[in-house]
């Protein structure tokens, strides 16, 4: 088996991942609909959004698929992200790289692999869109061009996603600095009466 060689600015693309906070979240009906119409249009029983982490790649979206990760040093993922196209292994037992992977040896017992990376606007590839079959294969031209379509509109979604998280993280902090700023307009007008009151105090002593 051959392990998936580290990007060169691996360090800036986890990072950037990282930025997105999509890791370890809750299934999404969106990414869910494009991952089951990828699978359906190249007629394959798994197809996933998978993102490749530092030792693991975890699957925002699955169809055909239990497991929420499996390694990265498994992970087909981890060499497709090192490509600008698609990267297809039509049958992973007469390859080399993989014919002695877990995954193809056992469960979910992948024979056939495509996936498209997914760039970020700042040219971090995040992981793949990617599809799998228990069989030998290759995709046709309209299947292939489709991937990549999809493949821009998953990552159109996580550009979204991650402008909604950012919004309601700045409408968060607005509402608790108002709170805050609230909170010591009370105290300084309580303090203001109490300094009142004891200057009259004064007054009627004088």
């Amino acid at each position: 088996m051959e392990v998936a060689r580290l990007p060169t600015n691996e360090h800036l693309r986890l990072a950037a991942l990282r930025r997105y906070e999509v890791l370890d979240t809750d299934a999404d009906a969106v990414f869910d609909e494009l991952t089951q119409l990828a699978g359906e249009i190249c007629e394959v029983p798994i197809a996933l959004v998978s993102l490749v982490d530092d030792h693991r790649q975890w699957f925002k979206s699955k169809i055909g698929l239990d497991a929420p990760e499996t390694p990265r040093d498994y992970s087909f993922c981890a060499h497709a992200i090192l490509q600008e196209k698609v990267f297809e292994v039509p049958d992973t037992l007469a390859d080399k790289r993989f014919a002695d992977n877990p995954l193809v040896l056992g469960a979910p017992n992948v024979r056939f692999y495509a996936g498209v990376p997914l760039v970020t606007n700042e040219g971090f590839p995040l992981g793949t869109l990617c599809v799998v079959d228990q069989k030998a294969r290759r995709l046709n031209e309209k299947q292939a061009q489709s991937l990549r379509v999809l493949g821009r509109q998953v990552i159109a979604q996580l550009e979204l996603r991650r402008k909604m998280v950012e919004a309601a993280r700045i409408a968060t902090e607005s509402i608790e600095t108002k709170l805050a700023l609230e909170v010591a307009n009370t105290k300084l007008r309580e303090k203001f009466e109490l300094i009142k009151r004891q200057q009259e105090l004064i007054a009627e002593l004088e």
